[in-house]
């Protein structure tokens, strides 16, 4: 199938795809001491003044990977909403029908191909 409607067979696919890539999403959250879908992340323990400089450099690289994958994990959470709510599939900028191959390459997506080229992200 091409540029068509996906077919329902093709959403259970995906919809098993999304949960199974967000619930990864949620372990790897899990074991930078972050929940999914809530901010920051929680740190045991002090380190003492000498080893301050390399902490803060390492909880600041915790934090930008919790960060984007709690993105990661939003958009998937979105992805799923609108399967539930039968919106799934359609274009953000141009309401068209992302093709299923689209879909399966990243099934997070909210945009086709061209509206994804010309919006330049």
């Amino acid at each position: 199938m091409t540029g068509g409607k996906v077919e329902q067979a093709q959403l259970d696919a995906l919809r098993d795809i999304l949960q199974k890539e967000r619930a990864s999403i949620a372990r790897t959250l899990e074991e930078y001491g972050a929940l999914p879908g809530e901010e920051g992340i929680h740190v045991e323990g002090n380190d003492g003044f000498a080893d301050s400089g390399q902490a803060t450099a390492e909880r600041s690289q915790s934090l930008g990977m919790v960060e984007q994958l709690q993105d990661a994990w939003r958009g998937l959470s979105e992805a799923l909403g609108r399967i539930d709510e039968g919106s799934y599939g359609k274009c953000d900028q141009c309401g068209r029908e992302i093709p299923f191959e689209r879909l399966e390459a990243r099934p997070a997506t909210t945009m086709c191909v061209t509206c994804k080229q010309r919006s330049g992200a």
